[in-house]
């Protein structure tokens, strides 16, 4: 027959190393879920007085230094965007990524070739000064918060589109966090 005293020892001692081995569960997995986050980047625009604003997204990157070493690729979803067609609350899913937990310092567009306006039934090239070789870049500075995180970038047409002297049109992209 137990008694008391024994009763107690034998349950203790295996509850106790039952309740230890759920713990150390338990944080490696918080720990684990904490290490990376899947980033998203969505894409809207301002309403502008063209009928098309077609811009040829060929790569997103994120970096999370403060200088240029740091750059991780996302998977983008290449491809044009009207973005007229990203008005009035629409927004698209740009590019997404599992990356480290932390903070992103900066987002990057890469642009391509294909970028154009259509006003009044004719579409004109949308050239870019600078900035198609070395992309356009976002001061971010953002903490991600938890294992899914998102960012929603204004590529505001009505800043970026300009009509030069001899009738060409330019593209000079003004990119904003909301």
């Amino acid at each position: 027959m137990l008694n008391k005293s024994n009763f107690m020892k034998k349950t203790f001692v295996p509850l106790a190393f039952v309740i230890l081995l759920v713990s150390v569960m338990a944080v490696s997995c918080s720990k684990a879920d904490s290490e990376s986050t899947t980033f998203k980047v969505r894409l809207t625009d301002n309403p502008y007085n063209a009928e098309e604003v077609n811009v040829d997204i060929r790569e997103v990157n994120v970096n999370f230094h403060d200088d240029s070493t740091g750059w991780q690729s996302l998977n983008t979803n290449t491809g044009i965007y009207n973005l007229l067609g990203l008005q009035n609350g629409v927004d698209t899913l740009l590019a997404t990524g599992v990356i480290p937990s932390g903070s992103v310092k900066e987002i990057r567009f890469v642009l391509g070739s294909d970028n154009t306006i259509k006003i009044d039934g004719e579409t004109y090239p949308l050239t870019i000064p600078s900035g198609s070789q070395s992309g356009l870049k976002i001061k971010l500075d953002k903490e991600l918060n938890g294992t899914v995180d998102s960012v929603l970038i204004d590529f505001d047409a009505n800043l970026s589109v300009h009509q030069t002297g001899n009738g060409t049109y330019q593209l000079k992209p003004v990119l904003r966090v909301k």
